[in-house]
């Protein structure tokens, strides 16, 4: 039997490392993408973790901002799994600094912006090229695409705004590509995670406790990367069939408008 492959961008840490787990859970090879040297620890722990969940495991260095660079990775990928069925959007990196928003820098700006939502963007641009190239071939391929965003796409930080300007782009490309590829029964789907633990969140550690403590969310605790693996796994296997287009909410109820 053949196994579906999905490549997860920043797929070796956080909440890519955890969406990455659970698709091998679920019966998928994977590809990661990271920026970090291959031979890093964190790289070796990353893949160890995914193949001790059943999965074989490719891990491509690039980095998404460089447009140059996605052909290459894509043809790692072609080379050692021949497909590519599921592309998961999920790089990422949050603003150096947290800065008002009338003092933050142009600079600060096109960095997230090339990084969220201009790499992920061309990066669906070439996938979806390649997944039509492949249901010219194998009609009964079933693909998938998840942008990973963020509550900030339509939730206001002021002091990070760049951030939250820049998962609002995603969220609308990720309409985008649902409307583009429904002619080839290729579902898109968002996924809008919350406040999670990971490495990029460290620094906020006492902010949210506190706001947890005090009812931010419904459900009050952090939310884990294995949270977001498990919605996204569930949407690459089509366990929520007839809902391309849709943002599907990871965050415990923290963006539920409530008196």
């Amino acid at each position: 039997m053949i196994r579906p492959v999905a490549l997860v961008t920043g797929g070796s840490r956080g909440i890519g490392l955890g969406i990455a787990v659970e698709l091998a859970k679920s019966g998928f090879d994977l590809a990661i993408n990271g920026r970090r040297e291959p031979k890093a620890d964190s790289v070796r722990e990353a893949v160890a973790a995914i193949e001790s969940a059943g999965a074989s495991c490719l891990y491509a260095r690039a980095d998404i901002a460089d447009l140059d660079g996605h052909d290459a990775m894509l043809d790692l990928i072609r080379e050692r799994y021949g497909r590519l069925d599921t592309l998961i959007n999920n790089a990422g990196v949050a603003p150096t600094e947290r800065a008002d928003l009338l003092e933050a820098t142009p600079e600060s700006f096109d960095r997230l912006i090339s990084i969220n939502l201009r790499g992920p963007y061309f990066l669906t641009q070439r996938v979806c090229r390649w997944m039509r190239e492949q249901r010219e071939t194998d009609d009964t391929m079933r693909a998938a695409v998840v942008f990973v965003t963020s509550v900030s796409a339509t939730m206001v930080s002021t002091n990070r705004g760049e951030y939250c300007v820049s998962k609002a782009g995603l969220a609308m490309a990720s309409q985008l590509f649902a409307a583009r590829m429904g002619e080839l029964a290729v579902p898109v789907y968002e996924v809008r995670p919350g406040v999670i633990k990971t490495d990029m969140t460290a620094g906020v550690t006492e902010k949210y406790d506190a706001l947890f403590a005090d009812g931010a969310a419904i459900e009050q605790r952090w939310g884990t990367p294995g949270d977001v693996g498990r919605v996204v796994a569930a949407l690459a296997r089509g366990d929520l069939p007839y809902a391309t287009g849709q943002a599907i909410m990871v965050d415990g109820g923290l963006a539920v408008p409530r008196l």
